[in-house]
This record gives structure tokens, sequence and C-alpha cells, in this order.
């Protein structure tokens, strides 16, 4: 399976959202793959965190992101179910889980609730160790032009970025950076 085949169905190749979604993309299964050589004892997968890594936000075209060349009408985080949908209909069911379960460090139904988000009802945590992964992976890049998307965000703007989103969210990613990152300093 090649991401990029996939990617190319749903993202002219010329297209600024093309350039947009790769380039992130790669950095997040770079640094995920990274990341996942250091928990070798925890056997995971590794190629598919590189192809789930590169298809984590394939559902950005549908939603409403002028930014990023994006211009539907569902508001920006509904991208992790919408994306889901496509990679369930493309044959990846554990794929398209990472697409739904990336999104912050995960939503569970009583954010979707209390923050009445335009969601299904399910809760959408990081199950397995190759999904935490890359959900931790994509928090240091940046699609948005508020850093080089090359460079990763330090840790004290994820911090504050996910503290908005209520508690748990930045004890959670700090959680993982914990268990992740042991190894690698």
């Amino acid at each position: 399976m090649e991401p990029l085949d996939i990617i190319a169905a749903y993202y002219p190749p010329e297209s600024a959202r093309y350039r947009i979604l790769v380039d992130h993309s790669r950095l997040v299964a770079q640094k995920a793959l990274a990341v996942a050589a250091g928990l070798s004892y925890l056997n995971p997968d590794m190629a598919f965190i590189h192809e789930a890594a590169m298809l984590h936000d394939i559902g950005i075209f549908m939603t409403h992101a002028p930014g990023l060349d994006c211009h539907g009408d569902p508001p920006y985080i509904c991208h992790g179910y919408l994306g889901r949908a496509i990679l369930e209909q493309a044959g990846l069911p554990k794929h398209a889980l990472v697409c739904e379960r990336h999104v912050g460090v995960g939503i569970t139904t009583a954010d979707i609730q209390r923050e009445n988000l335009p969601l299904p009802l399910r809760d959408m945590i990081p199950q397995t160790i190759e999904e935490q992964i890359i959900c931790y992976a994509d928090k240091f890049y940046s699609k948005n032009g508020d850093t080089h998307p090359a460079q990763e965000k330090p840790l004290e703007k994820i911090i504050s970025g996910l503290s908005r989103f209520g508690d748990g969210k930045a004890e959670r990613f700090l959680e993982w950076r914990r268990r992740f990152e042991q190894d690698l300093n």
C-alpha cells in the first residue's frame, strides 16, 4: 500500500493542499518512526506507523480550512472522522481509526457533549501504541503557518494549545512524552 497513491486520489498533486498535507504527514511519520524505534521492546508495527502517519489527516480537504486550501463545509475538527470514512471505504480499518482518534490527544463522548462538538457521539481516544505514537508526533508540527512546517513546535506551545481544550489534555500528552521519550535522551 502506497499512502501517496491514496492521497493523490483526493488531492490534486499540484495543489497547495496536497503539498501542505504531504509535507506535514512526512514530518509526523518521521517523528513517529523515531519515537517507535526507541520503543522496540513494545514491538510497534513500523510499516503501519509510516502508512497511518502519512494518512492521518486525509480528511482535511472535506473541511472548511481555507488557510490549508480546503474549502468544504464541515469545521476542521471533523477531519478525523471524515478521514476515517475515506479509509474505511478503502479497506483500511486500522488506518481509519488513527484518522479519527488523532485529533487533539483524543476526544471523549463527554468532550463532545460538553462542548457541543459537531462529531459522532463516541469516544475517539488513541488506544494502540501505534495510534498513541502518531497522535503524539502530530502535535509537534503545524499546518497553519504559525511556524516553519519543518520546525518542531516548542513543548510549551504544545502544552498551551492543548490546555485550551480542557482538563487532562496536556496531561495525556505529557504522560506520552514521559513514556515515549525516556530512552531518546
